[in-house]
């Protein structure tokens, strides 16, 4: 049985032979503590839970929902980016309901790329952006970040060739992995880009309530003119640890806002309408779980950073995100580093190579396990670094 050259193009899974390895670990007994994924430990609000428990119950909602989201949904999703951004939006033609932002991302590269045709991908970045480009059948093309420029791109380097030839570019502030955030400024940098080439940005705005320090990271509609050529993705997994529950939105551009609507009707019926229901329950409900898990988060920032610190690690203290983007060790690279730690730690991280080849040289590691385990994985990462540093020191 040959399977479809599209799916032959997506690169090898890079995390499978550390999954392989995690799970004979657990088969000997050995307590693997999973740092590596980005889902959060802390439960969904309650009211979130009964506006859901609620809707089940009336037998309205279990018919097929209307294939663009609900109009209540709409509507929440619109007066949440006029409160939150300022930001207004038409609920009927800007907005469309998505079965989590990740389905959004992904099946936007078959709405606008032709076989052949460049999507520009932020590397390193969710791997999403690249593997669904190669199964629309089009080249994703890396646009290189680095620390040094805070993990923004240089958009003045893009090749003019791949700048010609491009249709998207994925873009994520705050971003996974690196923890980098974006201004206003750079987002206007990213609109007149995008006139100048003609190219649809595609802003994975997960992270923005996910944020420390005071900081109110910004959405990139709030440039002038940007509805003009961007689309803004935003999911409700994160903001309110509903990463189970699958809904999420696509906001700005009607023209990609349509485009995507289309393709949806042919291949998804919709969500849920009760797990709508409880969408507007959180978009449009008290902020003050929000704010009381990013303090939680916020206090395992430090408290990790610090424990980690001490373990010998040059770990960045991140504005935004609940991920810590952290140098390898001399003499490891990413996988390596990885595997170390799984082996002689029994702590699961993440290797940066799997977020693109500019992601190699770090791991990267998720607030989002309880504070005891990550009390213990702080424990274990610096005596093994410890004992590893006196063994070379012999």
């Amino acid at each position: 049985m040959e399977l479809a050259r599209r799916v032959r193009r997506i690169p090898p899974y890079l995390f499978a032979e550390l999954d392989r390895r995690r799970a004979a670990l657990a088969q000997r007994g050995v307590d693997v503590i999973n740092i590596a994924i980005g889902d959060p430990d802390l439960p969904t609000p309650g009211h979130i839970v009964e506006a859901l428990a609620r809707a089940a119950r009336d037998p309205a909602t279990h018919t097929y929902p209307p294939y663009e989201g609900t109009r209540a949904f709409r509507e929440a999703v619109a007066g949440w980016y006029a409160r939150r951004f300022d930001v207004a939006l038409d609920p009927d033609h800007e907005v469309l309901a998505l079965i989590g932002s990740k389905e959004g991302l992904a099946h936007l590269p078959w709405v606008f790329l032709d076989p052949g045709d460049v999507a520009l991908v932020s590397d390193p970045g969710y791997p999403v952006y690249a593997t669904a480009t190669i199964l629309a059948e089009g080249e994703p093309r890396a646009v290189p970040m680095s620390a040094e420029r805070g993990w923004l791109p240089d958009l003045g380097a893009v090749p003019e060739e791949a700048a010609r030839r491009a249709k998207l570019f994925f873009l994520n502030y705050p971003n996974n992995p690196t923890a980098g955030v974006a201004d206003l400024g750079f987002f206007q940098e990213v609109v007149e880009f995008a006139r100048r080439w003609d190219v649809l940005v595609v802003h994975d705005n997960t992270y923005s309530e996910i944020a420390y320090d005071g900081y109110r990271p910004p959405s990139l509609l709030q440039v002038p003119g940007a509805r003009d050529v961007a689309i803004e993705l935003h999911s409700l997994s994160k903001t309110y640890c509903m990463t189970g529950w699958r809904l999420g939105f696509a906001v700005g551009n009607r023209h990609a806002i349509r485009a995507l609507g289309t393709l949806k009707t042919n291949i998804d019926s919709g969500q849920f309408v009760a797990i709508q229901a409880a969408g507007v329950a959180a978009l449009t409900g008290p902020d003050a779980p929000v704010r009381e898990r990013v303090a939680r988060w916020q206090a395992r920032r430090d408290t990790v950073v610090a424990g980690l610190r001490r373990a010998g690690l040059d770990v960045p203290l991140p504005r935004a995100t609940f991920y810590l983007w952290v140098p390898v060790p001399l003499g490891f690279d990413s996988v390596g580093f990885a595997a170390d730690l799984l082996e002689h730690a029994g702590v699961a991280v993440a290797p940066g190579i799997g977020y693109g080849t500019r992601g190699e040289g770090h791991v990267r590691l998720s607030l989002t396990a309880p504070d005891d385990r990550f009390a213990e994985a702080i424990r274990r990462i610096g005596a093994h670094l410890e004992a590893r540093a006196s063994r070379a020191a012999q």
